[in-house]
This record gives structure tokens, sequence and C-alpha cells, in this order.
């Protein structure tokens, strides 16, 4: 499995991703745009693309902070994040840039398929593939995993997302409580979007990642991570063959 860096402008910076062919997925396997988490395009965001590309896509890791710059956690991740968060048309353009290099890139290489496109992302990652929808997105699917669930820009108009959505989420999460998941649902029918939620009890943030337990807050969970990759695979498929 080959990771190639890539560099490319997006919105104000020059940004560094990653495009990771998957291990013994067909030259024209559906394409990925992958989102991780604050800590950037580490080496361990990559084997997250790795396991995930394996046999079944080709996936370009998107870089949110510019120059494939890497932290080690809060307080600098918080920073980062937070001020994209509060720039959201500056979020907006990063992430709408790392979908556009994607199939820039992959068509170069003779790779993917254009009419199989997605996005997905981890924690303020999924709130990057959450933006990337509201951007106007052509990716046929987006895929949130205890992601942000709402902007601080503008919410969606009527028909302006035309993605499909799933979203998994820890009822526990802390991070985004049920009052983000109240006003995601809200904005998602007001503007006509097809979207799922797969919601865990008792599951807290980061379920889908294996790191550092914060009691209460942060906490890995392999039943609720193999169940929603499990269902990622199908929708995927779903969304693809409509």
């Amino acid at each position: 499995m080959s990771v190639e860096r890539i560099s490319y402008s997006a919105g104000s910076v020059e940004a560094i991703g990653a495009l990771v062919r998957g291990a013994g997925a067909p030259a024209n396997a559906p394409l990925i745009l992958f989102s991780p988490n604050w800590l950037g395009v580490t080496e361990a965001a990559i084997r997250q693309a790795q396991e995930i590309a394996a046999g079944r896509y080709h996936i370009f890791i998107a870089d949110s902070f510019g120059g494939g710059k890497t932290v080690a956690g809060p307080p600098e991740a918080a920073q980062l994040a937070d001020g994209l968060r509060t720039n959201w048309a500056e979020r907006r353009a990063r992430i709408t840039a790392g979908f556009e290099t994607m199939l820039a890139s992959a068509k170069a290489r003779g790779l993917g398929d254009g009419h199989r496109t997605a996005a997905m992302g981890f924690c303020f990652g999924g709130g990057n593939a959450l933006e990337l929808a509201r951007a106007g997105t052509s990716a046929r699917a987006i895929v949130c995993l205890h992601g942000d669930l709402t902007t601080q820009g503008p919410t969606a108009a009527p028909g302006a997302i035309k993605a499909k959505i799933l979203v998994a989420h820890g009822a526990a999460d802390p991070v985004a409580p049920k009052a983000q998941r109240d006003a995601f649902e809200t904005e998602m029918d007001a503007a006509g979007v097809d979207w799922t939620m797969l919601c865990f009890g008792h599951v807290v943030h980061s379920f889908a990642e294996e790191g550092p337990v914060v009691p209460g807050v942060a906490q890995y969970d392999p039943r609720a991570a193999r169940l929603s990759f499990s269902l990622i695979h199908t929708f995927l498929d779903d969304a693809w063959s409509e």
C-alpha cells in the first residue's frame, strides 16, 4: 500500500495531504476524502486511512492546518481547531480544496471512480466533512464519526446539500451533546437532506479511535467502532448505487 504526499493550495494556506492507495483495491475503486482528528495528518491518521482503504477504496487525507502540520494534543490542537470553527468560510475552503485535490490527483494517476466519491472524518475532521456537505460538495456521501454536528457559519439552505449523510455518535458525548444532535437534525430536516444517525447509549467522545482515555469525556469503544464501520461500508455502497 503506497502513501504519496501531495502539496496543494487550500484557502489561505499551502497544504500537504497524503494519497493512500488501498492495498488490494482495484484501480477504479471509490475515492474517499479523509479528514483526521485535530492532530493533523499524523502517522496514526495514515494508518487509519490504510486500514479503511484496504481492499475497498483509495483515500486522500486532507490537511486542515497547512504545511502538513501535526500537533501532539491540546492546548495547541484546540487552538487550531477552534480558530477554524470560528472562521467557517476558511474551514469550508480548506476542506473543499482537499476534495478537489483528491479528484484531480486520482485522475492524473489513473485511480478511482469519480462517480463514487465520499468524505469522512473523526472528531474535528467529522465536523470538516459536514462543512464540506454544507459547501455543496459533489461527493455522493458524507460520514461523520463523533464529530462537530453544528456550524458557526450559515446553516444549510433547502436543497443545498446533495450528499447523503451518516453520523455515528455517542449519546453521552460531552463534546457534542444532545443539544448539538437536536440542532443537527433540525438543520438537516429543514434542508431536505437524506440523513441517518447511529447513536450509541452511554458512549462518549472518540469511541472509534484508540487513544488516551479521558474519563467521562473520551474513550475508545470497540463495539461501537465495529458496528459503525459495518454500517459505513453498507451506507457508502447504497449511496453510490442510487
